[in-house]
């Protein structure tokens, strides 16, 4: 059997967060443990005292930290290291799932799971809602496996044994804008990516706790720059990427979004373009922005 953890990456949302965790009960096959991390004991909330119990532990603040953080606790305890957000609803039976695709293909180092609703792309979903949603659209999902380039970082299963030496950039900071792209994308050359409607759940995209409207809009094309220099995402989708996200924020700024920054996005996508033109662009610059 293998030994299945799951790490959560937290900040600003305490109450989510319980809930988050109070549902990993719902599991037909429990986790061999749950791992919380967040830069304050305030993040943590009430989530120790869930009967999931699970292990918290501090890291400085920023996505790419707070899971590197809990790569290195679990290096040697865990076979199978399941990043979670903390507005991820798991169907019952996803570890079931994992670890049976898992264990029939030692090849396989990473499983994003094909979610039943994605709730960045709806305004965000309750608790509640996503139950009900995974209750009814769930059965219905192909069970095909697929393969897959890279791996979405709301929920993504990685094989410890395929990330000795691999750790996410961090040089991507706070939110860590397609960091998920950028380690998975070099996981993929150890072993096979794959995603399947076996595997599932809904990501709640509740709003709070993220990166500012101008941040992400400089993430946004400074990453994508980072990332295509340093040879981790491909130019197909880099250029698809900047040109959506700048179409999207240009057309909708007028008219915005109840929650979204388009503004701000847009600022920040300019701002960006402006330090690529004079050749200062840099991830890091949103931590002081």
């Amino acid at each position: 059997m293998l030994r299945i953890h799951i790490a959560i990456a937290t900040i600003g949302r305490s109450a989510l967060l319980r809930e988050t965790i109070d549902l990993i009960a719902r599991q037909t096959r429990p986790p061999d443990g749950v791992l919380v991390v967040a830069p304050s004991e305030e993040d943590f909330g009430t989530a120790g005292e869930s009967a999931v119990r699970p292990e918290l532990a501090l890291s400085p603040k920023g996505l790419c930290r707070q899971r590197n953080r809990a790569l290195d606790l679990l290096d040697g305890r865990a076979d199978v290291v399941l990043f979670l957000d903390d507005d991820f609803v798991m169907a019952p039976d996803y570890l079931a799932a994992i670890e049976k695709l898992f264990v029939s293909d030692p090849g396989i180092a990473g499983i994003t799971g094909n979610l039943v609703a994605d709730g960045v792309r709806h305004g965000g979903f309750t608790a509640d809602q996503a139950l009900a949603l995974i209750a009814r659209d769930a059965p219905g999902l192909d069970p095909a496996i697929i393969p897959r380039e890279a791996l979405y970082g709301c929920n993504m299963a990685l094989r410890m044994a395929h990330m000795q030496g691999l750790r996410f950039d961090e040089a991507l900071p706070l939110y860590g804008w397609q960091e998920d792209i950028d380690l998975t994308m070099q996981l993929a050359r150890r072993g096979r990516l794959i995603s399947s409607g076996l595997v599932t759940g809904v990501h709640l995209g509740v709003r709070g706790g993220r990166t500012s409207g101008r941040r992400l809009g400089y993430s946004q094309v400074a990453n994508i720059v980072y990332l295509l220099r340093k040879g981790t995402i491909p130019r197909w989708l880099a250029q698809r990427l900047f040109l959506q996200n700048l179409a999207a924020n240009l057309l909708r700024t007028p008219f915005p979004e109840p929650h979204i920054d388009r503004a701000g996005r847009l600022a920040g996508n300019l701002r960006a373009l402006a330090d690529l033109a004079l050749g200062r662009i840099d991830p890091r610059k949103i931590e002081h922005m």
